[in-house]
């Protein structure tokens, strides 16, 4: 006789894992983002900025006479921005020296900020913006544009509105919002977008990577969002600067002083 043997099947429990990211904020989360107007005593103007672990500081000087004069302008301004990383912002150290890549994304900050500026009431002046990258952690280019306009404004140039700028991008088959280091690198693609929410105006777009049309709207609409939420923190670093934010604890009403009793005197 043949002895034969039941199979015990198994039934296992699959469980669907929910997607995060690296750091545990949602798709469309924005890293925590810290922002100081006037920090540089001897600039007309100047910004601090922190976008997650990165760590940027922007000065303006001007409007002021261009030297050389032979790059000036008869009826208009001109707009400098100078990026540039420190060599300890990254690891492993980087040379002092200025990249290829510092030279881009000084020209790309240049372009995303001058439809903002009335450049027309400086001819023949300059209008420097230098910003230096203590530490960096992804979307530096990004970051340094929301100093500068920050710093720009600090400087009391007039301008139409402030320049916000964020990217979105999409890691591991999800959309998501302000990429940091890791997600930068690994990720598929990178959009970063600067934005004037005024006049809802793009005044920079680019893209890094492969995605569909679709995706591409979706991230662009993302990307604005992003920015709408950078500028509100625009505002209220220029306005605590000035005062003009309201502390909850000094509008609080004193409590009225008891009048003193007098007391009757004895006959």
């Amino acid at each position: 006789m043949s002895k034969t043997t039941k199979k015990k099947t198994t039934k296992r429990k699959t469980s669907k894992k929910k997607w995060a990211r690296v750091d545990g904020r949602k798709p469309d989360e924005l890293r925590p983002v810290h922002i100081e107007s006037g920090v540089i005593p001897n600039a007309d103007g100047s910004a601090y900025i922190e976008m997650g672990r990165n760590k940027i500081i922007a000065g303006v000087y001007g409007p002021r006479e261009m030297h050389p004069k032979r790059f000036s302008k008869p009826n208009m301004g001109v707009l400098r921005c100078r990026y540039h990383m420190a060599p300890f912002s990254v690891d492993p150290r980087r040379s002092p020296a200025p990249s290829r890549r510092d030279q881009e994304i000084s020209m790309v900050m240049t372009d995303a900020i001058e439809p903002a500026l009335f450049l027309e009431r400086y001819p023949r002046s300059v209008i420097d913006v230098f910003v230096e990258i203590i530490e960096a952690d992804g979307g530096t280019r990004c970051a340094s544009i929301n100093a500068a306009a920050v710093a720009l404004a600090d400087a009391g140039i007039p301008m139409k509105d402030l320049v916000s700028s964020c990217a979105a991008g999409k890691y591991e088959g999800n959309l998501i919002l302000d990429l940091g280091d890791y997600e930068d690198k690994k990720g598929e693609s990178d959009v970063p977008v600067a934005y004037l929410p005024k006049n809802d105006q793009v005044t920079l777009l680019q893209m890094e990577g492969i995605m569909t049309q679709e995706e591409t709207e979706k991230c662009i609409e993302l990307a604005i969002e992003g920015c709408k939420q950078i500028y509100e923190l625009q505002k209220e670093a220029l306005k605590k600067k000035y005062g003009m934010v309201e502390d909850a604890e000094v509008t609080e009403e004193a409590p009225e002083e008891e009048e003193p009793v007098e007391e009757a005197e004895e006959e």
